[in-house]
């Protein structure tokens, strides 16, 4: 084998020096087989000294392979040939120069054309892996590097199986020459900080600077299934401890035996990637989170600092530290760095666990003691941290199955209409598992169901979304502004004028246009610039504290923003949704009195709902289409009540909105099956699928030929595709409209075609509003906006 042509710090030769020292050793043993044994090893040294000098070249290898084989018998021991697995070799290379018999067969085992090459070790790691020889080998400094290293072989059925390698580097010579830069204690300290920077370390040891001179032994052993590792996963994924341990107490033995460090310490930090804050990890643990230093929760980007915040979070990598009391004393102002030295942490590596590119949580791996850890033993965790997100997205899925159990029981547990099913199913399942025989729960699949899709939702949400955003914007600069005034009148520095411009500047822009990233821009500005000047100000003047007191009175506590317009929005939607989720919840008791459907609502900017009815999901052969029928006209007569309710709940909304009602009606059954992994219902099949796609689109979608919305306020619009339908709904209008729930101005409409789906129609009908109970007058939508603008 050839070695490849890559950047090392060492010029090697292969020498063996350091193995006739032992044999000199024992020349006057008192063992006349071992004196006869240094004699012939000697001899052989003394007749060829180029062995002592150093072989370059492969050429000469073969040329004194039998010398060579000679000097290294004692190393291979011809009873142990077919056993271990040995090689004689040069550091992390693939110049093999003597082998076991066991080595060979499983090398020609691996099939013509196999090379043999270490994984995840590429040219980067070649590289500091030569370095790291040197330090140890010739300065003495106790660089960490060690991490298993392994071959991945075929075997003979081509199964790929992993052998562990182990290098005994006994008889290796390092050597200066006169490339050779001397490494000094500053030098070795800033290489413990620069492990992942390469071109560091080639600065301090350019390539070919220093000699080796010797060979390295590599036993091998077939760990396809690690024994070590594979504890450290059973115990994490032990669900069933008895002493009820998190993987966080396992992790910490791990750790501690991996870096053969007593004093070290784990921490870990829960990530709610909702709210983007980190959490102490619940229930009765003595787990403690060093980040957090004693809260119980805190914004990911207010407990880092920007650099480690980035690294965690952008990057995924490791962020060390391997002298904080160093770094605190550069950096006084960096809370992280802050938060460690209070606690007495003097070196500290804090890993993100990521999984599907979210982060779960945060392990922090402390240490009493400088350089302990560092940028180099950092790399040791490559080989756990896999185990340990497994762990932790089993805790998690374990904890959300909980918290699903939770919620079913007190708020949306599987609808009593079908809930028989999944009873029988269930009940299938436990008695095939009493006797004795593996049983999983079956797809639960509703056939030839009939759908109906409804909603009423907030007309043009992300424009009041935006001018509630705007307002509250403005109201913050201007409140900016009005303490920059003050202090300019008390100090007249330029600075101050030309902030005063620049907040101008934001409040011309952002009343003309707010653009997508005017929030970000503005508060980074406050964040950055107006809140650092603020505690300046605030002990410069009390008129000036004052001011500034009731600025942060303004502020939204968890937000650290203005958040009035936005939450009078927030509030005014989230009563809506109240409001008609409730009407539609209790008007839903009767409906399923009168005949037995699957129903589910969902709140958005509104609230919309599915109902679902047919023979599969009653149970019983009872089901005629006079039930179906039923149901569409209850819709119906719903959603006007819901109309009527939403503008007598509109003068007590903080911002004035209005809504927009829609009915799709679909003519064909259809297949409603229970997605087991996303624990809902959806419609099962291509075909059934253009429901979907038809409900999720319709309601944006224009008259064909114009620019108006099919949606209006005021009006009802119902959305269908064949003409029966049409016949069939404006019956029901016809009668509602007998009753004073539907007004006379009805309209046919055709629809623009949306993508996939063509020939679509509509009727809308303007709905009739009443005051109350006793009130028998009826108002359209255009006489009740005629009274709010008077």
């Amino acid at each position: 084998m050839k070695t490849k042509q890559r950047d090392f710090p060492l010029r090697v030769k292969i020498g063996f020096n350091k193995l006739f020292d032992v044999y000199r050793s024992k020349i006057n043993s008192s063992s006349e087989l071992i004196r006869s044994r240094a004699k012939e090893v000697l001899d052989i040294a003394a007749k060829y000294p180029i062995l002592t000098e150093g072989l370059t070249t492969e050429a000469q290898l073969k040329k004194y392979k039998k010398q060579i084989d000679l000097i290294t018998e004692d190393l291979f021991s011809s009873v142990l040939q077919e056993n271990e697995i040995k090689i004689a070799t040069i550091p992390f290379q693939e110049l093999i120069f003597r082998s076991s018999q066991r080595y060979k067969n499983i090398i020609t085992n691996a099939g013509e054309g196999f090379e043999l090459e270490i994984i995840n070790f590429d040219d980067s790691n070649f590289f500091l892996m030569g370095c790291s020889i040197i330090l140890n080998n010739y300065y003495g400094y106790k660089t960490d590097f060690k991490r298993p290293f392994y071959y991945k072989i075929p075997d003979k059925n081509g199964i790929l199986r992993s052998y562990r390698i182990l290098f005994n580097g006994d008889f290796i010579e390092i050597e200066k020459t006169d490339k050779s830069l001397e490494i000094t204690e500053e030098d070795y300290l800033e290489l413990l900080e620069n492990f992942d920077n390469v071109d560091v370390w080639k600065k301090k040891f350019p390539p070919n600077s220093w000699n080796f001179k010797g060979f390295v032994i590599a036993n091998m052993y077939d760990a396809t299934v690690d024994v070590s590792l594979a504890d450290f996963k059973a115990g994490l994924l032990d669900e069933g401890n008895s002493k009820k341990e998190t993987f966080i107490h396992d992790f910490r033995k791990i750790i501690k035996s991996v870096y053969n460090l007593p004093d070290l310490k784990v921490g870990y930090t829960v990530f709610n990637n909702e709210e983007d804050i980190f959490e102490q990890l619940s229930g009765k643990s003595d787990v403690t989170s060093y980040i957090l230093n004693g809260k119980d929760r805190e914004s990911s980007k207010i407990a880092l600092c920007s650099v480690s915040h980035r690294t965690l979070f952008e990057e995924y990598k490791f962020y060390c530290i391997s002298d904080i009391d160093h770094y605190h004393e550069l950096y006084p102002k960096n809370v992280l760095y802050k938060k460690l030295a209070d606690q007495n942490i003097k070196s500290a590596i804090i890993a993100a666990l990521v999984s599907e590119g979210k982060v779960l949580g945060i392990m922090e791996i402390v240490s009493p003691h400088k350089q302990e850890l560092n940028t180099i033993n950092a790399n040791k965790l490559l080989d756990i941290i896999p185990y340990l997100v497994d762990s932790i997205k089993r805790k998690n899925k374990r904890m959300e199955d909980e918290i699903e159990l939770l919620i079913q029981k007190e708020c949306t547990s599987i609808h009593s209409s079908v809930h028989w099913k999944f009873r029988k199913e269930a009940k299938r399942v436990l008695e095939t598992k009493a006797r004795g025989e593996e049983a999983s729960f079956k797809e639960i699949v509703f056939e030839n169901v009939y759908p109906l899709f409804g909603q009423i939702d907030v007309k043009g949400s992300s424009n009041a979304r935006n001018i509630a955003t705007k307002n509250d914007l403005i109201l913050q600069l201007h409140h900016v502004k009005k303490i920059i005034d003050k202090i300019y009148k008390l100090e007249a520095l330029p600075i101050y004028e030309q902030i005063n411009f620049r907040i101008d500047t934001f409040l011309k822009d952002i009343k003309e246009h707010l653009q997508v990233d005017s929030e970000r821009r503005v508060l980074n500005f406050l964040r950055n610039e107006i809140v650092p000047l603020y505690d300046h100000l605030s002990s410069k003047n009390d008129k000036l504290k004052s001011l500034i007191s009731e600025y942060y009175k303004l502020l939204d506590r968890d937000k650290g923003f203005i958040y009035k317009h936005r939450k009078d929005y927030d509030e005014s939607v989230m009563l809506i949704n109240k409001t008609m989720a409730g009407i539609l919840d209790k008007k839903q008791e009767v409906a399923q009195e009168m005949h037995p459907h699957y129903y589910e609502r969902f709140k958005t900017d509104g609230v919309e709902h599915n109902l679902y009815i047919g023979e599969s999901i009653t149970k019983e052969d009872s089901f005629n289409k006079i039930y179906l029928y039923n149901l569409r006209l209850w819709q119906l007569q719903a959603m006007c009540e819901m109309e009527n309710s939403y503008y007598k709940l509109k003068d007590k909304l903080l911002v004035p909105l209005d809504v927009t009602s829609m009915i799709l009606a679909f003519n064909s059954s259809l297949a409603l099956r229970f997605r087991m992994d996303e624990k809902r219902f959806d419609v099962d099949g291509t075909y059934n699928a253009r429901y979907e796609v038809v409900k999720k689109r319709v309601d944006k979608a224009h008259i064909k030929g114009t620019d108006e919305r099919i949606t209006q306020p005021g009006k009802i619009t119902i959305v269908y595709s064949q003409k029966t339908d049409e016949i069939e709904y404006l019956k029901y209008v016809n009668f509602l409209q007998s009753k004073k729930h539907l007004g006379d101005e009805v309209e046919i409409l055709e629809l623009e075609d949306l993508q996939g789906v063509t020939g679509l129609k509509a009727i809308r009908v303007n709905v009739l509003y009443n005051r109350g109970e006793k009130d028998e007058e009826y108002y359209t939508y255009e006489d009740l906006m005629k009274e709010i603008s008077n």
